[in-house]
């Protein structure tokens, strides 16, 4: 009898002959389909150079419109890594920028509003924002030819710390040395660190800024004799940063936008002290126009002895620790170093006019605020940083709930340790209860914090 004569056996080895074919197919693609994607790809590789559509595979008649194949390698991340992500970088200036935009809690919690703080203390060169500032000033003087590395050419500054570490420590990677005036005011942390960093380090006696002998004048004097003491074709190159344009536009190019980028652009306020200027001034001038937040409030924080509060808010540099017109110190009478003066810089200047309100910190202020932060944060920092972050605190409550205030905290209270710290120390604050009052502690209200 004939398979055709029963169809329904017919019927069954048909079926079982086509799942048969179908799974050595199968099998066959799947070895084969390596082989396959990869000319694909390389198809399209070479069709990508002059398309930016991309193939696509035909028409399918079961599948209706066209299957676009991804490229899983080539197609970015959801979340984008940074340009020099896994790859190495060149060099101690790579450690410099983009550090974290930390929320502080017990500052936001106490304050009905978020406060931010910039940890540039987290730069990787002088761990301080001057390492922004000191990297700029050398490019530039490179670009312009007045430093050519490995010449013996010498770097000469007037500093009370902060910016001499950072040009101390980019000098090394650079290819020059470093001499560096400061004065003899100042923690000894900060010159030691100095001699270990290898600059040459000259402590010269406080005098006020008509002096030669002030230690801004005297670096400058340095670096004008240096030809003339050393005959070997070195330079001698006086950064002077209090003045030099360089200063301010660091943090227009790098400070300002990378703040505007973490935030995404909400940010009520910018809290800052100015000692050159260049941070408030720069960070000021991205914001504002670069950014076009128009709304941002940029306030000044300023220590006690400083004459800038003054200036901003009357109109008159002036400070009632002094009597007018004498200039006994040439910083302020204040514990609290890096920032505070009672003169108006060039950098200072190129953004004065965007500072609407300032803030004047006390220094026992300053030092109950850095306990704060250690009790109730685990911030250890600098006198800068806490007037910083006091003046935040009066910001913050003077704008409506829910604002957004962002701050800088400068260096780590380990440069601050014979100065700062042994004042805190001396006034008790380590011993005393902790408190759990932000405006009593401050010895302000909220009230007074809003006028």
């Amino acid at each position: 009898m004939a398979l055709t004569d029963h169809p329904k056996a017919y019927g069954t080895a048909a079926v079982a002959v086509a799942f048969t074919a179908g799974i050595l197919v199968t099998l066959g693609f799947k070895d084969v389909y390596p082989d396959l994607e990869r000319r694909y790809r390389r198809r399209r590789n070479r069709s990508a150079r002059g398309s930016t559509s991309g193939p696509s595979r035909r028409d399918s008649l079961f599948w209706g419109p066209p299957v676009q194949l991804e490229d899983r390698e080539a197609n970015p991340s959801p979340h984008p890594k940074g340009d020099d992500d896994g790859v190495a970088s060149d060099g101690i200036e790579a450690c410099i920028g983009n550090t974290p935009l930390i929320k502080i809690r017990s500052l936001s919690e106490a304050t009905g509003r978020t406060i931010l703080a910039k940890a540039e203390f987290l730069n990787g060169a002088g761990n301080s924002p001057k390492d922004r500032v000191a990297l700029n000033m050398i490019r530039e003087a490179e670009s312009q030819g007045l430093l050519v590395p490995h010449r013996g050419d010498t770097i000469y500054e007037g500093t009370v710390g902060s910016t001499g570490i950072s040009l101390a420590t980019l000098a090394h990677a650079r290819g020059y040395k470093a001499h560096i005036c400061m004065p003899d005011d100042q923690s000894y942390e900060k010159s030691d660190l100095l001699h270990h960093l290898g600059a040459e380090v000259e402590r010269v006696t406080v005098a006020p800024i008509t002096s030669p002998d002030h230690f801004v004048n005297l670096a400058r004097r340095r670096a004008e004799e240096h030809e003339r003491v050393h005959a070997d074709g070195s330079k001698g190159f006086f950064a002077n940063q209090f003045e030099s344009t360089a200063n301010w536009q660091a943090h227009f190019r790098t400070t300002g936008p990378e703040i505007h980028r973490q935030t995404e652009g909400r940010i009520d306020a910018f809290v800052a002290g100015a000692g050159t200027g260049g941070t408030i001034s720069g960070v000021a001038r991205y914001l504002r126009e670069e950014a076009k937040l128009r709304d941002v409030k940029i306030v000044l924080a300023d220590p006690q002895g400083s004459g800038l509060y003054n200036k901003i808010r009357h109109g008159v540099m002036y400070s009632p620790t002094e009597r007018e017109g004498t200039r006994r110190r040439q910083q302020v009478d204040s514990i609290v170093e890096g920032i505070g003066i009672n003169r108006v810089t060039e950098n200072f200047e190129a953004g004065r006019d965007l500072v609407d309100d300032a803030v004047k910190v006390t220094d026992e202020q300053a030092c109950r605020m850095a306990r704060w932060l250690v009790e109730k944060d685990g911030i250890f920092v600098g006198s800068s940083s806490s007037v910083n972050c006091v003046a935040a605190v009066v910001a913050a409550v003077s704008l409506p709930e829910g604002s957004q205030v962002v701050t800088v905290l400068c260096d780590s209270g380990t440069r601050h340790l014979s100065k700062f710290w042994k004042r805190i120390k001396d006034l008790g604050l380590e011993e005393e209860e902790e408190s759990s009052d932000l405006f009593a502690e401050l010895g302000i209200t909220q009230a007074n914090a809003q006028t």
